[in-house]
């Protein structure tokens, strides 16, 4: 048997471990180990066990991560996500379809906090769905609009997917956490701009609220001054270069604990909670990475990725044709895996490929482009039927809710997504033009 053949054998025979429930981590050390085995032999394998994970982890790009983890969670607990929604509700709730606005700014606003769209679906969630069903909106509509704000975490930094992107693609993560904010205000300000356009034709799916008076707007916003703070402490940091990514984390978590503990009231128990919590998380990422780097390992050993980039070079497909069935792959195994695992899984076979490929930009430019555009698609997969795995997370928090009902409230912002997918295929320096503009270096 070629390696070749080995190699689509044992990517079966993952997916199959995987459709039977088993753990994704388990599920590429196993396919790998016996991938790598069955070319290599054992030796060869239990010499690459012995230091790969290792120096995987080892690796000071990664301490990034349970640093950003522990920000999120004690940022999840100590009542940030309560006081972005009052603040920002405080200016547009009088208007129709405002409280949806208001939820899809505070996502916005919290995901550059948490870094994890399923943790902020789940955080607004339960801050807003109340104050939705006490005025009144459409309960589609209402859990339609958070579990799409939710997906917001994943493309706005800090976000935990995009930071492993930028280890696994070898990219300056400040560069690609720059590049990625116009990308991610195009998504909050389209999505707003599809609430006002539904409600419009919708009416009473988001009536208008009684409006605040200035009195309590600034007071409103004197309470989200430490959390805006926070958020030019941790990004401003890193985009002026006054912080790595990793120190803009430690200071980021700091400045969070003190929110937390001496504005929020937060008590030691919920200290202990969230780092019980960052460990499990960082637990669970680390060993998808063992498995990601074990499976890799085999990919390489078996020549697949180079084949796939060959017989793409060959197929007489243009660049941008194989770029939208790449999309479509993510877009489909996004309804069905969470994100990192996806990342991890189908980076080492499709970036090869997208590099290979003539589009007219510089190497740098590429690999920003396409891994913008993927985190965009697998966003979008969070809440594409028949999973859309945040629409579940936002539906066991709105019981009464029929499950249909929050599908039809997403179309909307899936409208929104298609839109702006195409403008950043259509014109890739939406992604990168920032950094061409300021003259990063």
């Amino acid at each position: 048997m070629t390696s070749l053949a080995v190699g689509g054998l044992f990517i079966v025979a993952m997916i199959l471990l995987m459709v039977l429930r088993v753990p994704i981590a388990l599920a590429m050390i196993l396919a790998g180990a016996g991938g790598y085995i069955s070319l290599a032999g054992w030796l060869p394998f239990l010499n690459r066990l012995k230091t790969g994970p290792y120096y995987t982890l080892s690796s000071e790009s990664f301490s990034v991560i349970p640093l950003f983890l522990l920000m999120g969670y004690i940022a999840s607990r100590s009542g940030i996500s309560r006081s972005l929604f009052i603040g920002i509700n405080a200016f547009l709730g009088h208007v129709r379809g405002g409280l949806s606005m208001a939820a899809v700014g505070a996502c916005a606003l919290f995901g550059s906090i948490c870094g994890s769209s399923l943790a902020t679906a789940a955080t607004m969630g339960q801050v807003v769905l109340p104050e939705m069903k006490r005025y009144g909106y459409h309960g589609g509509h209402a859990t339609g609009t958070l579990a799409a704000g939710g997906t917001l975490g994943i493309l706005i930094p800090p976000s935990i997917p995009l930071i492993v992107y930028c280890i696994l693609a070898e990219q300056n993560i400040a560069k690609v956490f720059f590049a990625a904010m116009l990308p991610g205000a195009l998504a909050a300000l389209g999505y707003m701009l599809a609430i006002a356009v539904y409600v419009r034709v919708n009416p009473a799916a988001g009536p208008a609220c009684p409006r605040s008076d200035w009195r309590a707007r600034l007071q409103a916003l004197r309470h989200m001054i430490p959390i805006l703070a926070l958020f030019v402490l941790v990004l401003g940091g890193i985009y002026t270069g006054v912080f790595t990514p990793t120190e803009a984390a430690a200071f980021g978590t700091i400045g969070a604990l003190f929110i937390a503990i001496f504005l929020n009231g937060m008590r030691l128990r919920g200290l202990v909670e969230s780092l019980q919590e960052t460990a499990i998380s960082t637990g669970m990422i680390f060993m998808i990475l063992i498995g990601a780097d074990i499976f890799n390992s085999f990919m390489a050993l078996s020549g697949v990725p180079q084949a796939l980039a060959d017989a793409i070079g060959q197929s007489g497909l243009s660049p941008m044709m194989v770029l939208l069935l790449i999309l479509l792959v993510y877009l489909v195994l996004g309804c069905l895996m969470d994100s990192l695992s996806m990342i991890l899984l189908t980076l080492p076979i499709f970036l090869p490929a997208v590099m290979a490929l003539d589009f007219g930009l510089t190497a740098e430019q590429t690999a920003i482009w396409f891994g913008i555009l993927i985190l965009i698609v697998v966003e979008v997969g969070l809440i594409t039927p028949p999973v859309g795995m945040n629409v579940f997370v936002i539906n066991k928090l709105a019981r009464n809710v029929p499950m249909g009902q929050t599908f039809r409230g997403v179309v909307p912002f899936l409208i929104s997504d298609a839109i702006r997918v195409g403008l950043l295929v259509a014109f890739p320096i939406l992604t990168y033009g920032l950094l061409e503009w300021t003259n990063w270096r």
